[in-house]
């Protein structure tokens, strides 16, 4: 079955259902293509610091800065800094001042969910490949074999993007940083020590070449990424699948550490996943081609640094607000938002976030960073 959409998006993130809303409120149809079967189909990630010069925007051109407001985290805005020991090195409270709240990914991608007609996100349908068609048309092939023929396609589907050959050949690399996310549900109660260590907010524990980064979350979660500097191929005996044998290797990495960071590996109610983090050249950019686009971690993926959801967002508003003020003139719109877009993605991507959080002087290469000693040294 091919179906003929005038409008159509790959992904249902932030970035896309940002895009579908804006063009929602402008009287734009849209469909979003969503591989997953359901809002529910799995975790959504963590705390998410919504900025008010990116992520911010994004939400009020989509008519939604109030929702968002309902959802912040209170005490989320803390932040601290440990040594492989425990020792707290830099303790930030949240008082109320600070201009980045913490919300949780799930809450934020259902406000945007339900500020969408029924119909327009169509679940299940994982896209396999693209074809061009000519003049600016394309086809989206999807997992089952059903298609989608289309006078306007954006990449919204992340990092290993379907979309993204029809413009670019670039491929993300290998960053050196391998990630092992775990969870520890009901903190408060029962896991205390650690919870005690985390407190109200972010927890940084640091050293040379690997640390700890854990948020609390609204309801006492704790969520918690060990971070390695590593090869490619680490692990690569390892079946992922074989949830002991990851902890094992994973843990013994983090021999002599505290053991309520320690209990973060050992005590995490969940199997652990192992992401290799990967990117895309900063300063990736395509020349423009007709009838499609890329936004968030299509276009520009980086390693984590707080700034990809937002960045994410701002791509799907502006991208919407281009193509509102240009009704009938496709080209315009996208070589518009392309312009704005690929220096803002460079400059966000430029700096080394794993290099002074996990390098030679971690942790006070992030205690500088934090409290802004970098610039005044």
């Amino acid at each position: 079955m091919t179906i003929q959409e005038p409008i159509t998006i790959v992904g249902g993130g932030l970035g896309g259902l940002v895009l579908a809303r804006v063009l929602h409120v402008n009287g734009i149809s849209v469909t979003v293509h969503e591989a997953e079967d359901s809002a529910a189909a799995r975790p959504q990630g963590g705390m998410l610091d919504i900025h008010p010069w990116n992520g911010q925007r994004a939400l009020a051109a989509a008519g939604l800065i109030e929702e968002f407001r309902g959802l912040v985290l209170e005490g989320g805005e803390s932040y601290r800094v440990l040594d492989r020991a425990g020792t707290v090195l830099l303790d930030l409270p949240d008082d109320g001042t600070g201009e980045r709240p913490e919300v949780q990914r799930g809450q934020l991608r259902q406000i945007l969910l339900d500020s969408l007609p029924d119909g327009v996100v169509r679940w299940g349908h994982k896209a396999t490949g693209v074809r061009a068609l000519g003049e600016g048309r394309h086809e989206v092939r999807f997992a089952g074999g059903a298609t989608a023929v289309t006078s306007l396609l954006i990449g919204a589907d992340g990092a290993w993007s379907q979309v993204r050959p029809v413009v670019s050949a670039a491929t993300p690399a290998y960053v050196g940083v391998t990630s092992v996310e775990t969870f520890l549900f009901a903190g408060s109660t029962r896991h205390r020590a650690a919870t005690e260590a985390v407190g109200a907010g972010s927890l940084f524990a640091l050293a040379p070449g690997k640390g700890f980064l854990v948020q609390r979350e609204g309801d006492g979660t704790l969520h918690a990424y060990a971070q390695l500097v590593k090869p490619l191929d680490w692990l690569a005996g390892t079946d992922p699948a074989d949830a002991a044998a990851v902890a094992a290797q994973v843990v013994s990495e983090f021999d002599g550490w505290a053991p309520q960071l320690t209990a973060l590996l050992t005590d995490s109610d969940t199997a652990p996943v192992l992401r290799r983090l990967h990117a895309l050249p900063v300063g990736h950019r395509w020349a423009r081609t007709p009838g499609v686009t890329l936004l968030g971690d299509a276009a520009h993926l980086a390693p984590p640094n707080g700034e990809g959801a937002n960045l994410a967002m701002l791509d799907g508003a502006e991208l919407g607000q281009a193509i509102t003020a240009h009704p009938g003139d496709a080209e315009t719109a996208l070589a518009a938002y392309e312009q704005a877009m690929f220096p803002r993605a460079a400059e966000a991507a430029g700096e080394d976030v794993y290099g002074t959080m996990l390098g030679a002087g971690a942790p006070h290469s992030w205690i500088a960073m934090m409290t802004g000693a970098e610039q005044a040294s």
